[in-house]
Parts: C-alpha cells; sequence; structure tokens
C-alpha cells in the first residue's frame, strides 16, 4: 500500500444479524466490522461478525499491534469478538476502546461480561489486550499522525461516530443513528464536514421509517442530504438491513447515485483507497 494512502477495508457491512444464502453474495451477510489503514496502522471499527475474518488477515500479515473501537455494544456490533484471534495470542497487543457507556460501564467490564459462561464458554484473553477507555467528545491519537473524533449518536443505549482524520485525508463513521425527519443535525454535519468519505447507517429507505420510529436507525435518503450538506466527497450506504436482497440494495444504489453520484453500497471485501 502507498504510504500517504488512508483506505478502508469493509469486512461486514449487514445490520442487526448475520445473514447467508443466494440472495446475499454479492454485498455480503457478515454484520458491522470496517478497517481503517493509515500507512502501515491498521485500526478496527466494531466486531461485528465480520470481525472474525479480519483478525485471520492481520495474523497472515503478521500485525503485531492493532486498535479496535467499538460504536456501541450491540449484538450485530460484538458478536465477533470472541472469535477474534488477536485477543487470544500473546505476540498482539491489542487495544479495545469503548465510549458509549461511559460512566455506567467500562470497556473491561463490557467484554468480560460478553466473553464469559453462559454466554460464551470461555473467559480468558491474552495479557496483551489492553482495554482503553474515552468520553464520546473526546479527541484521540490512537497511533502517531492519526486524529479520531468521537461524537455521541442518537441511538438506544448510545452509540459513537467517529471521524478518522490523517495525513489531510478524513473519513466519517455514522452508524448507528437515527435521525428526526427534517431535523439534520448539527452534530452529524460536524462529523461529516468536508469528508472524503461517509459511511452512513442506511437500514431503511424514507418510506420505511414510519414503520421502525424508535429501532435506532436512518435512511439513505437522509443521509445523503446530510452528506451534500457537509460537503462530503463519498458517501457508503451500510449496515444493510438483514432482509434486503443483493438486487434491492443494487436498486437502492442507482437510486442514490442519481441524487449523489458519489453515493454506493458497501459490500463485504470491497477497499475504497483515499
Amino acid at each position: 500500500m502507498n504510504n500517504d494512502r488512508l483506505q478502508v477495508r469493509f469486512w461486514g457491512v449487514r445490520g442487526s444479524i448475520p445473514v447467508s444464502g443466494p440472495d446475499f453474495s454479492r454485498y455480503g451477510g457478515n454484520t458491522a466490522c470496517i478497517e481503517i489503514r493509515c500507512g502501515d496502522d491498521r485500526i478496527l471499527f466494531d466486531a461485528g461478525s465480520g470481525l472474525r475474518e479480519a483478525g485471520l488477515a492481520l495474523a497472515a500479515d503478521g500485525v503485531s499491534d492493532v486498535d479496535l473501537f467499538f460504536s456501541h455494544c450491540h449484538y450485530d456490533h460484538i458478536i465477533g469478538l470472541p472469535f477474534f484471534d488477536p485477543i487470544y495470542r500473546p505476540s498482539v497487543k491489542t487495544n479495545i476502546w469503548s465510549g458509549h457507556l461511559r460512566g455506567k460501564m467500562s470497556t473491561r467490564q463490557m467484554v468480560e461480561q460478553f466473553i464469559s459462561p453462559p454466554w460464551f464458554p470461555l473467559h480468558a484473553f491474552s495479557t496483551t489486550v489492553n482495554f482503553r477507555d474515552f468520553s464520546p467528545g473526546q479527541m484521540l491519537t490512537p497511533r502517531k499522525g492519526i486524529t479520531i473524533r468521537t461524537f455521541m449518536l442518537n441511538h438506544p443505549g448510545g452509540a459513537v461516530g467517529y471521524r478518522i482524520e490523517w495525513k489531510s485525508k478524513s473519513v466519517a463513521l455514522v452508524y448507528d443513528v437515527e435521525h428526526n425527519p427534517g431535523v439534520y443535525d448539527p452534530i452529524l454535519l460536524e462529523l461529516m464536514k468536508g469528508a472524503d468519505l461517509v459511511v452512513y447507517d442506511c437500514t431503511y429507505n424514507e418510506d420505511e421509517m414510519q414503520h421502525f420510529r424508535g429501532f435506532g436507525h436512518s435512511s439513505w435518503q437522509h443521509g445523503i442530504k446530510l452528506a451534500q450538506m457537509a460537503r462530503a466527497r463519498r458517501f457508503a450506504m451500510f449496515h444493510h438491513a438483514p432482509s434486503r436482497t443483493d438486487q434491492q440494495l443494487a436498486e437502492m444504489e442507482r437510486s442514490a447515485k442519481l441524487v449523489f453520484p458519489g453515493a454506493f453500497a458497501a459490500y463485504e471485501g470491497q477497499i475504497v483507497e483515499i
């Protein structure tokens, strides 16, 4: 990889629950996991079922130092963590970060509660796993030259949005989030402002939203309007509904491109170079 390029890789793009079958082969069925490479540094966001494959790839590449950030701890965003190879390897330093439960539960408590009987048969990590807590709104510098800005999102139980900035490049991760009709959240506009790439929670179409108020998700129509207002360059539709087939996602992508040419439906394994 060119050391001046920021690279985004989608290991899991689905929301709510993993799916499989011929109708989901193009875009993939694993839940949320994104890898961002800034030169030689590799940072992961969310531990959905796509995290398993990400961990195997890191091991194959001999990566010995990795950061993993949680947006929140709903099942679809944590289900891959017990199968993440690096947390069992003493040769790999793994930093696990969270902030959505600040003041209620630490990152260590969250992870140890999930990876323990009776929910999971094992309760042991490598001693090289480190737990990091932050408060939403904080600016983080997990690696030299990499800045991560954090934002609290409107989602049941809380969720954190991340803006990754490196060498004048930026990626905004905006999921999971629910919008209010006709309201363009200034927090989201700040998070997305001038971003080279916005990854946005497009679980629903706008006409579906009336049936799913309170579920904590948004639509591609609202996300694209925010991206246009924020003057973002590209827009990745993400957190696809588990029932959304390949054909439906392709149709959604075509409709989105008519409004915002930089829009696309993210698929599992996709790599975006910035």
